[in-house]
């Protein structure tokens, strides 16, 4: 068996290929492949004519970040002891790579672990997608240190750290391979967005533990799929983040939040469209329309017989402390 496989999951990169995937190349140790999730611009006539020996998994349609990664990945079970999953739009370091799958390899207990994100657009900052490690609060939200909300924090070297978290970032996470197939990937019916949240606390909840690495770094640029100002990805969010919810966490505790979450998100919608953004308020109904019509709900119980987890950072519910005592960074929480 090869020790690790880098794999990018393209769709229509075209535009930011060119920017980031020669710095894969020239850091990267282990094998890189890529799959394409039916790109209708020319990022594959790109990467054909400049890197002809990049292995290419071709995709019938767009399955999404989910089920491309699942479909793509299910052609190289058994060939890799661990995985590290990429966006296209990751800048790389020297050693990257190979600080990732030492920690796992010493580290036989963690399932993923993710390095340091910093912005590419502006280095000096966290980037939004899992900046210095991610936690979940009681209600299922997501935040991370270095990014609370939708705050950034400068980097000062406060997140160098080694630390046990709740999930890592899809942006770059690193996996022990075996973890990912027995757990099935991810949730397909995700389609994109908390698909890494769901697949980390599926795996804590069977005993494995996810990681931080603050001395492996990479610069995300983020927002090349979908702008984080898209009412489609709060429609994604709100969904998925409800879908989590009911597989992850018992009866009585998904019926209290479904309620919290539900007056808070109504509320939202309707300052959506106090300010003429119905399209988010519209995004806010049809994530909780669809999930109450959706086949996971009608098949399967609330939460699992296993333990449950979450809410293990260091706050309650993030935007209470984020909206109304103006916590902005991680260390003030």
């Amino acid at each position: 068996m090869k020790p690790c496989a880098i794999v990018l999951l393209n769709y229509n990169g075209e535009g930011i290929l060119p920017s980031f995937l020669p710095s894969v190349l020239e850091y990267s140790r282990y094998e890189l492949w890529m799959i394409d999730n039916a790109s209708t611009d020319g990022s594959l006539t790109y990467v054909k004519e400049n890197f002809p020996k990049l292995p290419l998994i071709s995709l019938d349609r767009n399955y999404g970040f989910t089920g491309g990664y699942n479909l793509g990945l299910e052609q190289l079970k058994g060939q890799y002891e661990y995985l590290i999953l990429l966006n296209t739009d990751v800048e790389v370091t020297p050693g990257w790579d190979q600080s990732l799958v030492d920690f796992l390899a010493n580290h036989p207990d963690y399932a993923a672990v993710q390095p340091k994100i910093l912005s590419w657009k502006d280095r000096a900052y966290f980037d939004y997608a899992g900046a210095g490690g991610g936690f979940v609060d009681v209600w299922g939200y997501p935040y991370c240190r270095g990014r609370i909300w939708n705050h950034l924090e400068q980097d000062s070297g406060q997140y160098d750290d080694t630390l046990q978290v709740d999930w890592a970032s899809g942006a770059c996470l690193a996996m022990k391979a075996t973890d990912f197939y027995t757990h099935r990937g991810f949730d397909a019916s995700f389609f994109a967005h908390m698909e890494e949240i769901d697949l980390c606390w599926r795996l804590r909840k069977s005993g494995r533990k996810i990681g931080y690495l603050g001395s492996a770094v990479v610069y995300h640029q983020g927002g090349a799929t979908l702008d984080r100002a898209s009412a489609q990805k709060l429609y994604l969010n709100c969904r998925n983040s409800l879908s989590m919810l009911y597989k992850n966490v018992g009866v009585l505790r998904f019926a209290a939040i479904f309620l919290a979450k539900g007056f808070f998100e109504g509320l939202a919608a309707i300052n959506y469209l106090s300010k003429g953004e119905g399209q988010f308020a519209k995004a806010i109904l049809r994530a909780y329309g669809d999930f109450l019509g959706s086949k996971k709900v009608k098949s399967a119980p609330a939460g699992t017989n296993l333990p449950e987890v979450g809410g293990s950072g260091p706050v309650g519910v993030i935007f209470l402390y984020f909206l109304l005592l103006g916590k902005r960074k991680f260390t003030n929480l």
